[in-house]
């Protein structure tokens, strides 16, 4: 893999850093029965300061009754009118892009001369960064389309959201980004690497009302090792309002926001998308239990381990799969759901009961620089660092050992009544 590798979310020691040439870039700009506002964003391209030689163009139109006019040397895709299909207009333009980094725009998002320059910058040193810009608001209607947006903007500004802003602030602009960061990643303003997009995998096209799709993939993107960073100095400008700013007290409006969140916390299993009580279809831990001496070991080391990490799910060597068999959430050796975290169990253990080190364990690996965390013969892994080892072929993450848990091992006889009694 060329580029450069950074430890953890350390986009900040590339900081003065630029490509030895400026990459090719493919800008994908997915539309909808919106002509005015993407003769402005495409006007508003052709002023860029990347360089135009360098620069692809595709718009993807999402089933307009009409298909949109574009300037020669804009590629236009069409897909039929199925409904809200951004997730499917971006993976159809990222299909035929031809440049090293995809910049993903929105047909009423217009960009600033510097945008692409500075959107590029990161994925084309780095080529797992994932940049979000600066998107502001203004009302542009009626304005001239090749009105210098830098000018017309902070002209005719609107509020920008308040938790958006407050998000990357406390975020150091995402350099301390953790695992609910995916909400600060916006696809209408929007650049990685096509080698990281297509190893992440596309938008989730099932998501076919407003929103949601850019969370999904920003989160998977995040557990395949992304380093996600806001380029505050990167600017598009939306036209209107920001659609938490539009009609509060539209029932509809609110049915349509509560169907994309309960989406997302059937997709995003983390701690504050998922429910309090009830079960993701996605999974968050993920604990392989390698070898047990006895049904018995079996049993308490799952119990145990189950106690401390209740939402988590465990694989067991397939001769104990029956004794589980009444939990959904014990599955054989063959079945492996992608997770965040992945603990390891070569043999089976007793967690003690309190499950303090090992849960802070799990809650921390993948924030920061710490990828993995050796609780005795536990190893807990992070998707991230485990990705970032795949890639590069060695360790960009930290590893902490502890000596101190108290993680028992257990022989064939684990005094299972005792276990279970409370006297052991």
């Amino acid at each position: 893999m060329n580029g450069r590798c950074v430890p953890g979310n350390r986009w900040d020691l590339l900081d003065g850093i630029d490509p030895a040439e400026p990459p090719a870039v493919s800008v994908v700009v997915v539309h909808y029965r919106q002509q005015a506002e993407l003769d402005r964003t495409l006007a508003a391209l052709r002023r860029q300061t990347h360089p135009a030689a360098r620069t692809e163009i595709i718009v993807v139109d999402d089933g307009s009754p009409e298909p949109p006019q574009v300037p020669y040397g804009v590629r236009l895709l069409r897909q039929a009118d199925e409904g809200f299909r951004a997730a499917a207009a971006r993976n159809l333009g990222a299909a035929a892009a031809s440049g090293d980094v995809l910049c993903f725009l929105d047909a009423d998002t217009v960009p600033e001369p510097g945008y692409l320059t500075r959107m590029a910058r990161l994925p084309a040193l780095a080529p797992e960064a994932v940049v979000v810009g600066r998107r502001r608001h203004a009302e542009l209607a009626g304005l001239p389309v090749d009105a210098p947006v830098e000018e017309a903007g902070p002209a005719a500004e609107l509020p920008e959201p308040q938790w958006l802003r407050d998000g990357y602030r406390l975020s150091r602009d995402l350099l301390d980004a953790d695992d609910r960061s995916y909400r600060y990643v916006i696809s209408a303003a929007l650049a990685c690497s096509r080698w990281f997009f297509e190893r992440v995998g596309g938008f989730d096209e099932s998501f076919r009302t407003y929103g949601g799709e850019d969370w999904e993939w920003a989160y998977r993107a995040w557990l395949g090792g992304a380093v996600l960073a806001h380029v505050a100095d990167a600017v598009a400008w939306h036209d209107g309002p920001d659609w938490a700013g539009r009609d509060l007290e539209d029932p509809a409006r609110r049915a349509r926001k509560d169907d994309e969140t309960l989406l997302l916390a059937e997709r995003i299993p983390v701690a504050g998308s998922r429910g309090h009580g009830l079960r993701s279809a996605g999974t968050d831990v993920l604990i392989r239990l390698g070898a047990a001496h006895s049904p018995a070991a079996a049993f308490v080391c799952v119990d145990s381990l189950l106690a401390v990490l209740p939402a988590a799910v465990v694989t067991v060597p397939d001769e104990f799969a029956d004794l589980f068999a009444a939990d959904q959430r014990v599955l054989g050796a063959g079945s492996e759901p992608p997770a965040r975290v992945v603990v390891d169990v070569p043999e089976a253990v007793r967690a003690d009961r309190t499950g303090k080190e090992l849960r802070e364990a799990v809650e921390s690996v993948g924030v920061g620089t710490l990828g993995t965390v050796l609780l005795g013969p536990i190893r807990i892994d992070s998707a991230r660092a485990r990705a970032r080892r795949a890639t590069w072929g060695k360790d960009l993450f930290e590893t902490r050992v502890s000596t101190d848990a108290e993680i028992v091992a257990l022989d064939a006889d684990p005094g299972l009544a005792g276990y279970l009694g409370g006297w052991a």
